[in-house]
């Protein structure tokens, strides 16, 4: 069992307007990011991270490329104040979008060839939600068995909801077609659970979302993956991906379709690396606060956007 720094990275929701203001202000190469994204992209992100507006910030395609910039921003910050625990890292993870960004950090990609799929996901997620009417819901204080049985028994007839986001004991995210997706609120409810609509485009992590690995999946042929410098474990079998970089994007794009088992990567680190100290870097702080639920024990220090 190795010992040492593990760095995750939020994903899809973590944004707020506001974030990356304080640093660019302070760290010459956060601003440098953003410089580089606003060359590439064509427009302003920094802007819309800092003044909004709310909707547009929300947006699917510009959430996600504002999400990875500022962690990846955030991450000089942290390279800068304490090198060691950048240097150090063993491992590394991030939640849905933000594999990618933890991709980014472990050297599979660089950070334009990074920038370039994320946009792309972002745009494809987005088209693919406006083409099927859809929602997502947080489903609390319900276990994964009772949840899953829930979800089977609406899926026969009301169309494509399952369980999204396995995030920690007692929170689980549901995903799919509105009229399924509002059937299960209700039967978690019925049986105990509290229910929260995400404010997000469609159904991410189902079928619904096929037409958006596709268009991943042609962009991935035009990427270098290089092998990673250090485990960078997957959303998709919470495990470490392999070493193969085409293996790595074969994954990455089934990722949009398949649920995310947060918890069990999370497990799985706990489990392989000894004397360890996670660093959430990037906007908010849901990563710690699922951690306390995963692993109460654990240190996790917030390294903000």
């Amino acid at each position: 069992m190795t010992a040492g720094n593990i760095v995750l990275f939020p994903g899809q929701g973590a944004q707020y307007v506001g974030m990356a203001k304080v640093l660019v202000e302070q760290f010459a190469n956060a601003r440098n990011l953003f410089d580089r994204a606003r060359e590439f992209l064509g427009f302003d992100l920094l802007d819309i991270c800092i003044n909004g507006p709310v909707e547009r910030l929300n947006a699917t395609d510009i959430s996600q490329p504002a999400i990875f910039v500022s962690s990846l921003a955030a991450l000089e910050s942290l390279r800068l104040l304490n090198p060691d625990a950048v240097e150090e890292a063993k491992a590394t993870a991030g939640l849905s979008l933000g594999e990618y960004t933890a991709l980014a950090f472990a050297g599979v990609f660089n950070f334009e060839d990074g920038l370039s799929l994320v946009k792309t996901r972002g745009e494809a997620m987005q088209a693919a939600a406006t083409a099927t009417p859809s929602a997502m819901a947080s489903v609390l204080l319900l276990d994964r068995e009772r949840l899953e049985s829930i979800c089977q028994s609406v899926r026969s007839s009301r169309g494509i909801v399952s369980i999204a986001n396995y995030l920690c004991p007692g929170n689980l995210v549901v995903s799919g077609v509105r009229e399924a997706v509002f059937a299960v609120e209700e039967s978690a409810q019925a049986a105990g659970a509290k229910t929260v609509r995400l404010a997000v485009a469609g159904a991410f992590h189902t079928p619904i979302m096929q037409p958006a690995v596709e268009k991943l999946t042609r962009k991935m042929a035009s990427i270098k993956f290089m092998p990673a410098r250090i485990p960078v474990w997957s959303n998709v079998t919470g495990k470490p991906h392999e070493a193969d970089p085409d293996a790595i994007a074969a994954l990455l794009a089934r990722q949009v379709v398949e649920p995310v088992l947060w918890e069990d990567s999370i497990q799985g680190i706990l489990g392989t690396v000894a004397d360890h100290r996670f660093y959430e870097v990037g906007p908010g702080k849901v990563l710690t606060g699922l951690m306390k639920r995963i692993q109460r024990k654990a240190e996790c220090v917030s390294i903000p956007a």
